[in-house]
């Protein structure tokens, strides 16, 4: 059940940041059966996210400063060797919704419509295969 709760929840926080800067590897989610997850850097997410919503300029401007921000926190996270591994997800998830708040205050009703779907289906082209 962890493991399932683990991949649901990396999938996630992985769903909303990939871009063009270097994946963080995040061992602390998905290590307990050989799975490596990553954070996506923010330009794939973008384009992902332009692509799925129809996004425009003005609103792409507005959210890729978000999805740095996800990405950098999590990065942090991931490698804090100081924390417990409940800790790191307790706050890797709360960093993701506090980035899916502030997204969804930008689209319309629409696009948070589709953001729900895009939410709820894998992304291996972000993050690889979990399973």
């Amino acid at each position: 059940m962890n493991r399932i709760r683990s991949i649901a929840i990396a999938t996630a926080l992985l769903a909303l940041g990939a871009f063009a800067v270097p994946a963080v590897t995040m061992q602390a989610v998905a290590a307990q059966d050989g799975q490596v997850a990553t954070v996506p850097p923010v330009e794939p997410q973008m384009k992902l996210l332009t692509e799925k919503l129809e996004l425009s300029a003005e609103q792409q401007d507005k959210i890729k400063p978000i999805l740095q921000d996800l990405y950098d926190t999590t990065g942090k996270l991931v490698q804090d060797e100081n924390i417990s591994r409940d800790e790191r997800l307790n706050g890797i998830h709360a960093a993701r919704l506090t980035a899916d708040k502030k997204i969804r205050v930008i689209l319309s009703d629409e696009q948070k419509k589709k953001l729900d779907q895009v939410e709820s289906e894998p992304h291996p082209e972000l993050h690889g295969d979990l399973h």
